[in-house]
């Protein structure tokens, strides 16, 4: 298994409107889309769309979201994971696991703010990068 192009930074933030804000007016990054809520992955996200690819801007929905434990630790906020796309999802969740790397949650790919089916692989087997699979848009 090969990772494709990178799609999109993660950058968990405790204010996303205001990051939005800062990406606009500091950087001139101000197409970004309406900031929308995922219950079920525990954030809200935006993202602001570059040249060649995209920031996601997460900002937990509360205590159990695992953004807000990384905001704990970092509470002005930071880069959270880098995502890159893959052809088949499953086939490089099977690739990691053979490799002996740990898929975090159930294991199994499941759709994230992308409508597309995403894992994430523990940072301890990257450096302490934590990183999104996610499959590729069509």
């Amino acid at each position: 298994m090969k990772i494709g192009r990178l799609n999109h930074v993660g950058v968990a933030v405790p204010d996303i409107e205001a990051a939005k804000k800062t990406y606009a007016e500091l950087y001139g990054a101000a197409d970004a889309t309406e900031t929308k809520d995922f219950p079920h992955l525990g954030v809200r996200v935006a993202f602001v769309h570059l040249a060649n690819s995209e920031i996601e801007l997460l900002e937990p929905l509360g205590a159990d979201s695992p953004v807000h434990k990384f905001l704990e630790r970092n509470p002005k906020g930071g880069q959270h994971h880098l995502c890159f796309e893959v052809p088949d999802i499953v086939a490089a969740r099977d690739a990691m696991v053979a490799k002996g790397a740990t898929v975090l949650g159930t294991g199994e790919p499941y759709v994230g703010a992308h409508g597309v089916p995403v894992i994430f692989i523990h940072p301890k087997d990257s450096h302490g990068q934590l990183i999104e699979l996610m499959q590729e848009p069509q």
